[in-house]
């Protein structure tokens, strides 16, 4: 029963069929190739027949496995490796063919090779997963054929194995290695020392000459009967936290990859950069009511709490209620803050919904609220048009462009910093403006 279900008939002996079929055809005509075609049909038999012992009376005659990592990085290119191994006594051909988890919709998955007397052969594809969550692969099929190539053996291995995909830590990697290089900040900045003492209190100790006269402490000096001034400490880990919209404006799709996505893996990214500059990297997720809030640390390893928790978010089918966000940052983040609002507006009238929360917010901590251009319209807007409909597309789409450059002014108009970036770039432009932060000595 186990030959019945894993032999396969190769394509090359139906090739062979047809080409004795036709002898036989022209047979009609021509006689003697009568006796030609059943001679070939013979040899073709005994020929199967061989190929089928030759094939089945090895059990373990090839061995495949497939390297699977523990995770996969989303919106990346993930390199799937592949070891074959040839037991058979000769030359043998392969057709693998893999059972991709259905994320992929990848249904025409076919490799071919072929594979010397006891060798082995290695080779390895590309995934580019879009989802972050589970992802099953199925059984990875081997059809073995000798050089005869009449039929296939089927091997199956590696059944049912789960990779998780996570938030997209190459391009974390990618980008600490461009930041610690500056190699993404840009031109012309200039980093600031500023000059004077923060609030974090560490002792009372005795007026020396340069001192700041605004730190004495006039009670001590009374105790005392000598002046005494109050010591502060230098501030080094400064909270940082990226708020993510979960609301349904965080749903649109831009090359494959939700808004989302493109939110959570530049948090991701962000956030490692702010460790690594000895900051504070917190997070939290919000849409009707305030989902996942992650304090800020300075730990190392907070990395990878971070990333659990942005494994496990999704967006919601809902509008934003940023009232309960501000009432949440100010009774959880108590310490003033640079906020990285990860958000969308598509035009003014949703801002103006939520403009004087962001205000309320940007009173207390030094927020960035960042949202995103619609890429779509670029090609309306640069078609040339030849019809009146065109005309009527392209000023619409000139009019969806014009009112988020106006959204960028009103917020910086009403003390709130913002970013308007492609989904493409949002990372990068995210880490430059803490970077240009960290250099004007903002945090």
């Amino acid at each position: 029963m186990n030959i019945i279900k894993n032999l396969y008939i190769h394509e090359r002996f139906f090739i062979y069929i047809s080409t004795i079929a036709a002898i036989f055809l022209i047979s009609f005509w021509i006689t003697i190739l009568y006796t030609v075609a059943w001679l070939l049909l013979l040899i073709l038999i005994v020929l199967f027949v061989f190929d089928l012992i030759l094939l089945f009376r090895f059990k373990n005659g090839i061995k495949a496995r497939r390297l699977l990592p523990e995770k996969f990085s989303n919106s990346d290119e993930n390199p799937v490796p592949i070891t074959l191994s040839n037991n058979y006594p000769f030359k043998t051909y392969l057709k693998i063919v893999d059972e991709l988890p259905a994320q992929f919709q990848k249904r025409d998955f076919d490799y071919e090779t072929a594979v010397e007397q006891s060798g082995t052969h290695n080779f390895e594809y590309q995934v580019k997963p879009v989802e972050r969550g589970e992802y099953h692969f199925g059984n990875l099929n081997v059809y073995v054929s000798s050089a005869l190539q009449m039929i296939a053996k089927r091997y199956r291995f590696d059944a049912s194995q789960m990779v998780a995909v996570y938030p997209s830590y190459i391009q974390m990697r990618k980008y600490e290695f461009l930041a610690m290089n500056n190699r993404l900040t840009e031109f012309g900045l200039k980093k600031i020392r500023r000059i004077g003492h923060t609030m974090e209190f560490e002792q009372i100790k005795n007026y020396v000459p340069g001192d700041d006269v605004r730190t004495i402490n006039w009670k001590a000096t009374a105790k005392r009967a000598q002046l005494m001034v109050n010591q502060y400490q230098d501030e080094k880990s400064q909270p940082i936290y990226s708020i993510i919209d979960l609301g349904r404006v965080m749903k649109m799709p831009f090359e494959e990859l939700k808004l989302l996505d493109y939110a959570i893996n530049s948090t991701l990214a962000f956030s490692n950069i702010a460790l690594l500059k000895n900051d504070k990297a917190g997070m939290l997720a919000f849409s009707k009511k305030v989902d996942t809030i992650i304090p800020a640390s300075n730990k190392r390893t907070h990395i990878n709490v971070l990333n659990e928790a942005l494994y496990n978010i999704d967006t919601q089918f809902t509008d934003s209620d940023y009232g309960y966000l501000y009432a949440t940052i100010k009774r959880k983040i108590t310490h003033r803050s640079l906020l990285i609002l990860y958000t969308n507006f598509e035009h003014i009238s949703a801002l103006k919904r939520q403009l004087p929360f962001l205000k309320a917010i940007a009173k207390q901590h030094l927020l960035v609220t960042v949202f995103f251009e619609n890429t779509e319209l670029d090609e309306l807007i640069t078609e040339n048009v030849e019809d009146l409909q065109s005309v009527y597309h392209k000023t619409i789409a000139e009019k969806f462009v014009y009112e988020k450059r106006l959204i960028v002014k009103e917020l910086e108009n009403r003390g709130v910093h913002a970013i308007l970036t492609k989904p493409q770039q949002l990372t990068v432009n995210v880490i430059n403006k803490y970077l240009e932060f960290k250099a004007k000595g903002f945090i």
